[in-house]
C-alpha cells in the first residue's frame, strides 16, 4: 500500500490530537505541590501568583535527629536532588549541602523545597542563589513531610 506524504502527515496530526484528548487536555491542573495551602491572589490578574503559606519558625520543631526521618530524607535525596546537588561542599547545579543547615534556617530550607516559585519571586536571597547558579530548580512536588525528611537528611551532613 503506497502512502503519500500528505497521508502521512494527516496521519500523524490525527493521532497527535488523539493524543493530546487522551491526556485530559484544556483543564487546568493545580501547579502546587499536594496539600500546599494555596488561595488565589488577591486580584484576579492575568499571570498572578497565587498566595502561598510559607513555613515559618514556628512550623518547625527540631530536635534531635531522626534516623528514619534521616533514612527516608535519603532515598528522597538519590531519586530526585543528587542529579543537582551534592552532599559535600561543593556545587553542581544548585549548592552542595555540606554545612547548608548551619548558613540557612530551616524554615528557609523548607519554602525552597516546597515553595520554590514563591520563593524566587519574593526572596533576595533565593534570587541571589538563582544569579549564581543560572538554573531554575524545578518544583520536585514534594509533601510536606518528604520536606521534612530531606531537611533532616540536610541536619546529618
Amino acid at each position: 500500500m503506497r502512502t503519500t506524504i500528505g497521508t502521512t502527515l494527516r496521519m500523524m496530526s490525527g493521532a497527535a490530537l488523539l493524543t493530546l484528548a487522551a491526556c485530559g487536555g484544556g483543564g487546568t491542573a493545580p501547579s502546587g505541590p499536594p496539600g500546599a495551602a494555596e488561595t488565589p491572589a488577591a486580584t484576579p490578574d492575568e499571570g498572578a501568583t497565587p498566595h502561598v503559606a510559607l513555613f515559618t519558625e514556628a512550623d518547625l520543631k527540631l530536635g534531635e535527629i531522626d534516623p528514619a526521618m534521616t533514612e527516608k530524607g535519603k532515598t528522597t535525596y538519590d531519586v530526585k536532588c543528587q542529579a543537582c546537588h551534592s552532599t559535600g561542599p561543593n556545587r553542581i547545579v544548585g549548592p552542595g549541602w555540606q554545612g547548608l543547615t548551619t548558613k540557612r534556617k530551616p524554615e528557609w530550607i523548607m519554602n525552597m523545597i516546597v515553595h520554590t516559585d514563591a520563593m524566587l519571586e519574593t526572596d533576595a536571597e533565593a534570587q541571589k542563589m538563582l544569579e549564581e547558579c543560572l538554573v531554575r530548580m524545578p518544583n520536585q512536588n514534594l509533601s510536606h513531610d518528604e520536606a521534612r525528611e530531606v531537611l533532616e537528611y540536610m541536619r546529618t551532613l
